[in-house]
């Protein structure tokens, strides 16, 4: 995968995040961050300017190579993780324990009351 495709997949990712979670409005990735940076957190706004910049600089620039290309994605994972809503995380956790504690108390129903289970089961 070349630089340009890596850049703009990334930015794309970020540009979706922005629109959905913080409503923001605008045609790149520094109208978009100017138009919702009051909801943004405040580390997260220079990280995203400089992922803003480079991308530009990749796709209008004939001669610019991404020299730093792991600082880069560094920062865009960074980004990526602070823009996503963690109460998904949160609610997925929740209903994996859920559902492993309703199986737990399944098995120990049946294990206490095979012998009935089984006679019914059998008839």
């Amino acid at each position: 995968m070349s630089d340009i495709e890596r850049v703009v997949l990334r930015t794309k990712r970020l540009e979706k995040l922005l629109r959905q979670q913080y409503r923001a409005d605008g045609k790149g990735l520094h109208q978009l961050v100017t138009s919702c940076e009051e909801r943004l957190p405040h580390h997260v706004i220079s990280k995203l300017r400089y992922i803003a910049t480079i991308r530009n600089k990749v796709v209008h620039e004939d001669d610019y190579k991404l020299e730093d290309r792991s600082s880069f994605l560094q920062a865009c994972d960074e980004c990526e993780q602070e823009l996503t809503p963690r109460s998904s995380r949160f609610i997925w956790k929740t209903a994996v324990g859920l559902m492993a504690l309703i199986t737990l108390i399944a098995l120990g129903f049946y294990y206490i009351h095979w012998e009935k289970v089984q006679h019914i089961i059998l008839k």
